[in-house]
């Protein structure tokens, strides 16, 4: 989602040398993520931690490739998670890290293991916290509650906002009155509110603001704040300053302990999905390629945004020669990436290179219409690759049904 926000680090290591020179021989489509440019994320992450005392995790619901795990664990002090699924994830790669997970509503049938795993519990509603809680604070966990400050600083993505109007997600001050009791209050360790998408630290300084106005009574009376994720700090034009002095004011004022639990961040143009042409056809003034990616299935959030990623040699607004209409194979008329110029004619085989691919794709991509899930490579602080998954056609065939072994002469 983050890629057309800043394009300045995103083909960086290039340096100068053709896409075809870098990942020409990679079977496409495939992932590459970029092993120094989540070591250039997380450093920048780390020295806000040293600055402030505040303590970063890993939301997974953007960024779940654990191989790199080891590797985060160096700057992170854990993970996010959003179900047990996650929970126990982030307990198994990262070890010896904190886990704290999330969850709209927990299942009775799941809850028992989710103990198993997490360290910090937080509840959307009075009606969780109430029949949960207990159980949870008995067994040594810390609990928190999401409020919802009612405070929307985001235009055009309703979809992402956790504050538009009739939100389910968290407690506002008007349920929060109507529904808790002393007795769940003092259950309390900490407050999580969640609110913005790849927005800058202008943004959570208006939020902390609401919440503070409406739940100022409330503050202190826990032990930590969750400030939740879409802060997009390792952009390079973010606001680190003003994000350090907003953590500082509520560790002072409040006397709380401050997360945060980005996701974009973590992997922000670390990313790339490799493709290639598979054919060229026009329809009246439209010249349309097809490749051997689907936005539909391999980078979901470009329909769902929508937005268009970044790619390598070509412009977005018209402003080269040779316009082109990006697709993929599938049968989902929808299944677009986006329009964009060249310099050259597109032909096929060319080789297509896009940025920001490590965030909401690997986790979110899917198998609609038979598609075959993209590889995911490695590319090391050295330059080498390696391939770290290996999908075929029983990836497909495992979701659906029982897998039976057929034998072809």
């Amino acid at each position: 989602m983050a890629g057309a926000l800043d394009r300045r680090p995103v083909f960086e290591l290039l340096n100068g040398k053709s896409p075809e020179e870098i990942f020409g021989e990679l079977p496409t489509p495939c992932y590459v993520i970029d092993e120094k440019g989540l070591r250039r994320n997380g450093e920048i992450l780390a020295s806000v931690m040293a600055n402030t005392g505040c303590k970063i995790l890993l939301a997974q619901k953007a960024f779940s490739n654990y191989d790199f795990y080891p590797l985060l664990s160096e700057y992170l002090s854990g993970t996010e998670a959003s179900g047990l699924y996650e929970a126990r994830l982030g307990a198994e790669e990262m070890p010896g890290k904190e886990v704290h997970v999330f969850c709209g509503a927990y299942r009775d049938d799941e809850f028992d293991e989710l103990l198993k795993y997490a360290d910090h519990i937080v509840f959307n509603s009075p009606s969780q916290l109430k029949k949960f809680g207990a159980k949870a604070k008995n067994c040594g966990k810390s609990i928190g509650i999401r409020i919802n400050p009612e405070c929307s600083t985001q235009e055009g993505h309703e979809i992402y906002d956790p504050c538009a109007q009739g939100s389910r997600l968290g407690t506002t001050r008007e349920m929060w009155n109507q529904q808790m009791t002393e007795e769940a209050v003092d259950m309390l360790d900490g407050l999580h509110f969640h609110t913005l998408c790849e927005q800058d630290s202008d943004a959570l300084e208006i939020t902390v603001q609401a919440v503070e106005e409406k739940f100022g009574d409330i503050l202190p009376r826990i032990k930590w704040l969750n400030m939740g994720g879409g802060h997009h700090i390792t952009r390079s034009d973010y606001d680190i300053a003003r994000l350090e002095r907003v953590i500082g004011h509520m560790q002072e004022k409040w006397k709380v302990e401050i997360y945060l639990e980005p996701g974009e961040a973590i992997a922000l143009n670390a990313g790339y999905l490799v493709s290639r042409v598979l054919d060229v056809t026009k329809n009246g003034e439209i010249c349309n390629v097809i490749l051997d990616t689907s936005a539909a299935c391999h980078m979901p959030d470009v329909i769902e945004m929508p937005y268009m990623p970044p790619l390598h040699g070509a412009d977005e607004n018209g402003s080269l020669p040779f316009e082109f209409r990006l697709g993929g194979p599938t049968c989902l008329a929808g299944d677009i990436i986006g329009d964009y110029s060249f310099e050259k004619e597109l032909k096929t085989g060319d080789l297509l290179l896009f940025g920001d691919m490590a965030i909401y794709t690997t986790c979110k991509n899917n198998t609609f219409n038979g598609m075959s899930l993209p590889d995911i490579w490695k590319r090391s602080q050295n330059g080498k690759f390696s391939r770290l998954t290996e999908f075929g056609y029983s990836n497909f065939k495992i979701r659906l049904g029982k897998e039976k072994v057929y034998i072809y002469e």
